[in-house]
């Protein structure tokens, strides 16, 4: 289970397979009575004329899969989930054998870690159910207070503002290390516990210094130039800023830092740029950890952005604080910063290569050759990727889609591509292409996340998240940090990565393939897409050995499962 989504994964021994016409799954309401959950495919034979998107009770429309996700459900709350196999035939279901089950979801704000996803799948049915297709105006976004904004939010703006107000008082400073920096409603909050005593030191993107020493002015400087000029924190006596101009690359970070009577307390960080699309638009995450040694880390990291050092000096000092783990490294919480020497992405694909039983990874920017020769091995486990596009370099993706084992879906280009092909739902997409996800311009709409999730449902996963591409330009030119969390510091947010990876994984894949039969076919497949199998031929694909759908059905079995012979 995870803060805002949870996963539930079934099974089916072989005489309870006969028949099985789907699961029937239902949630207890705070009445105690049951809610049956609603799905989007149907039997034909029981409703031939859908309305586009019209959700259908799994209690008459069972769900035909070995794996559910329910995206309803809130942080540090239990819930109470019965499933029911269902068998018989369309219009005379005969409900079988039930299971029961409580879910305690994970807290956002009481634990040595929390992460937190925004909701990054847009367009979504779910925001035309509730906003009817129009998108938060430019005042909105600024709101966040908005119901658009919260929804689209879903709790990482909230932490933000949250992490920011709790320095209010003297005894507290913040430590920002932005990127870009002119999201209003995160400079206001700053301005706030300012006005109330803490100290704010910003570092961030102020232009490329020249060798004679002038500016060179870039879009990510001027904007963050005149945002904290609008929201009067150049001249308030206890904000002060030390603009980043002589980074190699960019000065990639998005992180603060609370300190208390001077002593690092706690770290916001991850992918998130302070900006409207980072927030609502793109998919994003924060991670905050409440240690204090990861907090000092940090800090000593951001003492060396604030002194505006040139690329080579920056180097040296961060290997020899933050240098490439020990391949035996294998506990514990560590941190990487850049930029830094060569060697962080081949230590990468070096875990990627030793993974036991499954990859689950993020790309904006394509993939590297080092991990696509990875994925490119022949192994008998799944690796998901979810990437924003194909990479350009058309020799990685051959690559990464040379495996079968490898699984892709792709974010970028499908609302322009939906609306061409006219896919099932395209009109969902039609604001937000013409909104273009908060960005006229830029590279990443969709997938904006960095991180690799390796072994992530074994009794030792290993999660490696923050801020950098797995590129050696990213990690090697540009100021990044990055978290590489193992054993008990991984399994303690596990649950948080798995679900939301598998809640977007989910929502694009289905997309990718759907664009993939238009463009093959050129006909509509609404009907084969949205219904279900009146037979039990759905089950046999799921225990076909060496099929995907078997391949995942394992993968989410408990660790300490036997598998089945």
């Amino acid at each position: 289970m995870g803060t805002r989504a949870v996963l539930l994964a079934m099974d089916a021994e072989p005489k309870a397979r006969i028949g099985l016409l789907g699961f029937a799954i239902g949630k207890h309401n705070t009445r105690g009575s049951v809610v049956w959950l609603r799905g989007f495919k149907f039997f034909p034979s029981e409703d031939d004329d859908p309305e586009p998107g019209e959700r259908r009770s799994t209690f008459q429309h069972p769900i035909q899969s070995f794996l559910w996700g329910d995206y309803s459900v809130y942080p540090a709350r239990t819930y109470f989930y019965i499933v029911r196999a269902v068998y018989g035939q369309p219009g005379q279901l005969l409900h079988g054998p039930e299971l029961t089950l409580s879910v305690q979801t994970a807290s956002e704000s009481e634990s040595e870690q929390s992460v937190i996803f925004n909701r990054g799948a847009i367009p979504s049915q779910a925001f035309a159910d509730r906003f009817g297709n129009v998108g938060p105006t430019d005042e909105e976004k600024n709101d966040p207070t908005n119901a658009k904004v919260q929804w689209l939010s879903r709790g990482l703006l909230e932490s933000a503002l949250a992490f920011i107000a709790q320095a209010r008082g003297a005894r507290f400073s913040l430590k920002v290390a932005a990127y870009e920096l002119h999201y209003h409603p995160i400079l206001n909050a700053l301005r706030a516990v300012a006005d109330h005593g803490a100290t704010i030191h910003i570092s961030y993107d102020g232009g490329d210094q020249l060798r004679n020493g002038t500016i060179r002015p870039s879009s990510t400087s001027l904007q963050n130039e005149e945002a904290i000029s609008k929201a009067g924190l150049r001249d308030h006596l206890r904000i002060h800023l030390y603009p980043r101009t002589l980074y190699g690359s960019i000065t990639h970070n998005k992180f603060i830092i609370l300190t208390e009577k001077e002593h690092p307390v706690q770290v916001w960080t991850g992918s998130t740029n302070f900006t409207a699309s980072g927030f609502l638009g793109q998919s994003n995450l924060a991670h905050i950890v409440r240690r204090t040694d990861i907090a000092i880390k940090y800090n000593n990291y951001w003492a060396l952005l604030a002194k505006d050092l040139p690329t080579r000096e920056m180097k040296r000092k961060i290997m020899a604080s933050s240098p490439t783990p020990d391949t035996t490294w294998n506990e514990g919480i560590e941190t990487i910063f850049s930029p830094r020497r060569s060697g962080m992405v081949n230590w990468y694909a070096e875990r990627l290569h030793k993974a036991k039983r499954s990859v689950m990874f993020t790309a904006a920017f394509g993939v590297s050759a080092e991990l696509a020769h990875v994925f490119a091995e022949d192994r008998d486990i799944l690796r998901f990727v979810l990437m924003e596009r194909k990479d350009r370099n058309l020799n990685e993706q051959a690559l990464l889609e040379s495996d079968k084992d490898t699984v892709i879906a792709l974010g970028t280009s499908l609302n322009r591509l939906a609306l061409h092909h006219r896919l099932p739902g395209y009109k969902l997409d039609e604001w937000f292409h013409q909104e273009e996800h908060y960005r006229t311009k830029g590279h990443i709409f969709y997938i904006h996340t960095k991180y690799m999730l390796v072994d992530i449902l074994s009794d030792h996963p290993y999660i490696f998240s923050g801020s950098a591409n797995f590129s050696n330009n990213s990690v090697e030119r540009n100021d990044e940090n990055m978290l590489l969390l193992s054993g008990a510091s991984a399994t303690s947010v596990m649950g948080v990565y798995v679900t939301e990876f598998q809640r977007l994984f989910n929502h694009f894949y289905f997309r990718t393939i759907a664009l993939r039969r238009a463009r093959s076919s050129h006909v509509q497949r609404e009907t084969k897409i949205a219904t279900l199998d009146p037979t039990d031929r759905w089950v046999h694909r799921h225990f076909r050995p060496g099929s995907y759908h078997d391949k995942r059905r394992r993968l989410f079995q408990a660790p300490s499962r036997p598998s089945e012979k």
